[in-house]
């Protein structure tokens, strides 16, 4: 069976963003959560390299530098592993919208650029299910850049590519290395079904098409019932409504 090809059995749905630093999707994912949640769905979120089991020796590791290639992609496996089966998992089978700030194609640009075999790779990551949507969040190298550069009083170590020898000025470092990633995404995208938004463009335009994308996806979706007391949930065709209107955006 090619990666991640068929859809989940789960009631619940998956929403991942995906893009290079400094593309703007987490901002756009949390402004997609609050939306989300005003409208009474359940939701539960989650970030890449956040496992509370894993990220301590994870951040001791890259603190010594002691990392290979193999050994970084294996250890963010790890992380993503412990949050898929306790956190995502369950919320998916509990029928949760479970939103992702980075998901298995983030390894898959950032490990292959370090040098891992995408094949590898892709089994490393053989167990998680198909995203229910996936957005990929698209900006010119130089836009990410100047938004990470222009806020950064200092670049980490691996987050500027450091390790990968490509220049002894983390701030080269950091533009070669998510050239190279950008070209990994650019290249997962359309194979991997990927939604391309237009990064460059304001805020308020972005989020409203992502509510629009997002509100024709959950047609047919039924939250599971809340416990006494707990917030309504809004129909999708009132959703799709509100998207249409901008939902009060952002």
């Amino acid at each position: 069976m090619a990666f991640m090809e068929s859809a989940h059995p789960y009631p619940g749905r998956l929403i991942i963003v995906e893009g290079c630093d400094g593309s703007g999707k987490s901002t756009q994912l949390a402004l997609l959560k609050r939306w989300l949640e005003a409208m009474g769905y359940p939701v539960f979120f989650t970030e890449w390299n956040s496992s509370e089991l894993i990220k301590g020796a994870t951040k001791r590791a890259k603190k010594a530098k002691a990392l290979t290639p193999t050994t970084f992609s294996l250890i963010h496996a790890c992380d993503f592993a412990d949050r898929y089966e306790t956190l995502m998992l369950p919320h998916l089978q509990a029928g949760y919208l479970v939103l992702a700030d980075r998901y298995v194609y983030t390894a898959l640009a950032r490990d292959v650029v370090r040098g891992c075999d995408p094949d590898w790779v892709r089994n490393a990551y053989g167990f998680a299910v198909r995203p229910d949507l996936a957005f990929y969040f698209c900006a010119p190298l130089e836009v990410s850049l100047e938004r990470i550069l222009g806020g950064r009083p200092e670049l980490k170590y691996h987050e500027a590519g450091m390790d990968l020898g490509l220049s002894n000025d983390p701030a080269e470092s950091f533009r070669l290395f998510q050239g190279l990633i950008k070209e990994q995404y650019d290249s997962l995208a359309g194979p991997c079904g990927l939604v391309t938004l237009d990064a460059t463009r304001s805020v308020e335009v972005q989020q409203e098409e992502m509510r629009a994308i997002v509100a024709e996806m959950l047609n047919g979706y039924e939250a599971p019932e809340m416990a006494a007391g707990g917030a309504k949930v809004t129909a999708p065709a009132a959703l799709a409504a509100a998207a249409a209107d901008g939902g009060g955006t952002p």
